[in-house]
């Protein structure tokens, strides 16, 4: 943030912010990639701002007021997140809009396999994972007031129109594995069965914030993927992460012993998920995993084609990730035969 844009967001805090006085300095963060992300500070205070990137952007991508009212509506339920302070739809100020919202001290984690963590400290934040992600789904809409913050209607086969067609769109090769994928959604795509929750979208271990050398769960962050949809989706996307390869890049758990670690297999996470909701057991749930797998193919061969046509910020990048489409397909085609959940 340059120099100019400070005063002008310094100049806004103090009219919309109680207690922000006095020029500020921007810090950025590392995560918050999307919608960058920035701590704020001056003398006695601080708080967090989050912005829609500088430039031209697809109509629906970045909707930051949508993150900004989510979470406002969410002040006082069981899902932990922060206060939101101000909203900011004056490009003018720093050249995009803009929301900030309190501090939450914490501690996030990329890795799932919690290297620094005791194991019953791991069994800990994973159980509470499943706690907070059940708590999502079961807000009362009319009560906080997001009963439009979704379409009505079929959410699996919305997603699953709207994807397919993404994919055709940017297709590169032919990936039978894909194809067949496709045609055993489009034939066994879950039925409506109406659940209509809050879903998160993107519910992932380096979206949350744990209380500072604790096991609870203080602050879900990054609702931007959120909207109005089938839960089962965003249960199914936590364990389709899982299923990637450990370390950087993918962030999975894909070949550990959790057991040793003190972590809950899928079964297991499922069953406690369910067990918060009062839920029995999921019969579909493979077909819930094998769309997970399907977008997220989908996703990757956007990122591929856009690598190649020239429109990605890191082609390299883009087109290492849209090698992987293949093998999500793979995975996708192994969970609608029954065999996605790992342990």
């Amino acid at each position: 943030m340059d120099s100019d844009a400070l005063d002008h967001v310094s100049q806004w805090l103090t009219a919309h912010v109680p207690g922000a006085t006095g020029r500020v300095t921007a810090t950025k963060f590392d995560v918050g990639q999307s919608n960058p992300t920035f701590r704020l500070s001056w003398d006695g205070g601080a708080c967090v701002l989050r912005r829609k990137p500088p430039g031209q952007l697809l109509k629906s991508a970045h909707a930051v007021d949508r993150e900004f009212r989510v979470q406002r509506a969410l002040a006082g339920t069981e899902v932990p997140v922060p206060k939101m302070l101000a909203y900011c739809d004056d490009k003018g100020v720093i050249g995009s809009e803009f929301y900030v919202m309190e501090e939450v001290a914490g501690e996030g984690f990329e890795d799932p396999r919690l290297p620094d963590k005791s194991p019953g400290d791991r069994a800990a934040m994973f159980a509470d994972m499943a706690r907070v992600l059940a708590a999502i789904h079961e807000v009362d809409l009319t009560a906080t007031g997001l009963q439009d913050y979704g379409p009505e209607g079929d959410y699996i086969a919305r997603q699953l129109a709207r994807w397919t067609k993404q994919y055709r769109a940017t297709e590169t090769e032919a990936v039978a594995d894909m194809d067949a994928l496709i045609a055993w959604l489009d034939a066994n795509a879950p039925a409506a069965d109406g659940q209509r929750t809050l879903v998160h979208g993107d519910y992932r271990l380096d979206n949350l914030l744990f209380a500072p050398g604790g096991t609870g769960i203080v602050a879900v962050l990054d609702w931007e993927l959120s909207t109005i949809g089938h839960p089962f989706a965003d249960l199914a996307a936590v364990i389709m992460q899982w299923q990637m390869p450990p370390g950087a890049e993918g962030r999975g758990l894909s070949g550990v012993d959790r057991a040793a670690l003190g972590l809950p297999c899928d079964a297991e996470f499922i069953d406690t998920y369910c067990a918060h909701r009062g839920l029995g057991p999921i019969p579909e749930f493979n077909a819930y995993l094998a769309f997970a797998f399907f977008r997220m193919a989908a996703i990757l061969q956007g990122v591929k084609k856009r690598a190649l046509d020239g429109n990605a910020s890191n082609p390299e990048q883009g087109l290492r990730m849209g090698a992987y489409v293949p093998e999500f397909a793979r995975a996708g085609l192994r969970a609608a035969q029954g065999d996605g959940i790992g342990a």
